[in-house]
């Protein structure tokens, strides 16, 4: 198939969060989206990330005139193109997101061309994946914490993750009955996940970890900073749950250091930060190689058709924020159906299109 990519546009949006959010070393209200749409012969293509605003000015003033004109087949020279052109600003971050948008927007565009499923396109591994429940922030009264809990079961999801750590690890006797309140919640037989988002010291992470066997968690998700990767994989030798991180894998070589290190026994990809479909593919397939898993990180419901394109996959973050965002700005979402989300094959591209709701959110034009 023939064709030149006409444009890339970029566009802004942020949805408040009903009550103020917090984890272990964040707070926000809100969260900020930058979409991009990419054109070519008619189709129209989407990625989005959730990230700065500024992401879009890097897609209206780099990228979008950089990539004018290219075969929009050319997935791997548009990559190349776009991180070469890029280069001097810096691979992660804002970059990172924009690279990420644009990615993720050629490959919807791409299959929507040739009316394949992304995950068709790809090449499936799997049917449907399993997500596992995902909110639990620090904030939340233990009956909101409680409630979420509960209406995770009610989809048939078997895996239920909280967030623990506030104000970076200085309230560990909270953690611990945040934790036993989620076990009491769900039950013996449902997997129990905790995150710290790297709240915790070494030594901290590690006295945790132990306390938390007594309510049988299987995976520790962040539990210093991955920032540092020896340091995780000190805290991964002391403990018998799972220690879980890749949020922040902005590029390969990021997710390559957690690998070596020893740092991970799961590694997590975000498709909306780490250069989307195109990376994850390279990311999950060196992680395949060292006998380690991946789960994707956010944004499920992007996230979902190169899941199902992985071997070795192993779930999905059901993320409560991402829910809401997605839930308020777009159209053609999955449903969890006990407890997995499936690609519908019959659907081009990840089948997603900007609501007309979400004009309300958006912000000013940034091209």
């Amino acid at each position: 198939m023939t064709g030149s990519l006409e444009a890339l546009t970029a566009r802004v949006y942020t949805v408040p969060t009903a009550m103020p959010e917090t984890d272990g070393t964040a707070a926000w209200d809100a969260t900020t989206v930058v979409t991009v749409t990419a054109d070519a012969d008619g189709e129209t293509g989407l990625g989005w990330s959730y990230t700065d605003p500024r992401a879009a000015q890097i897609v209206a003033g780099v990228l979008g005139p950089l990539l004018s004109g290219s075969d929009p087949d050319d997935l791997p020279a548009i990559r190349h193109r776009m991180l070469a052109a890029t280069r001097n600003m810096g691979a992660t971050g804002v970059v990172a997101s924009a690279v990420s948008a644009v990615d993720i927007a050629l490959w919807d565009l791409k299959a929507r061309r040739l009316g394949r499923s992304v995950a068709g396109l790809i090449g499936r591994a799997h049917d449907a994946v399993p997500v596992y429940g995902s909110g639990g922030f620090t904030d939340y009264s233990d009956e909101h914490t409680a409630a979420e809990l509960r209406g995770w079961l009610e989809l048939g999801i078997q895996n239920v993750k909280i967030k623990i750590g506030a104000s970076w690890g200085a309230h560990p006797v909270r953690d611990l009955e945040r934790v036993a309140l989620a076990r009491r919640t769900v039950g013996d037989d449902v997997g129990l996940f905790v995150d710290a988002n790297g709240g915790y010291s070494v030594g901290e992470a590690i006295r945790a970890e132990r306390d938390f066997r007594e309510f049988g968690v299987i995976w520790f998700e962040e539990p210093v900073s991955s920032d540092y990767p020896e340091e995780m994989a000190r805290v991964r030798r002391a403990a018998v749950a799972d220690v879980a991180a890749g949020e922040y894998v902005w590029r390969p070589s990021d997710a390559a250091a957690l690998v070596e290190a020893g740092a991970v026994a799961c590694l997590q990809l975000d498709v909306t930060r780490c250069g989307g479909y195109s990376a994850w593919l390279e990311a999950a397939a060196y992680a395949g190689l060292h006998g380690l898993q991946v789960s994707g990180h956010c944004g499920q419901h992007l996230t979902v058709h190169v899941a199902a394109a992985t071997p070795n996959a192993r779930h999905l973050e059901y993320f409560v924020d991402h829910l809401r965002v997605d839930t308020a700005l777009f159209d053609g979402l999955l449903p969890v159906v006990d407890g997995r989300l499936a690609p519908d094959p019959s659907v081009p591209g990840h089948g997603m299109r900007l609501a007309p709701r979400a004009e309300r959110y958006r912000q000013e034009d940034h091209g």
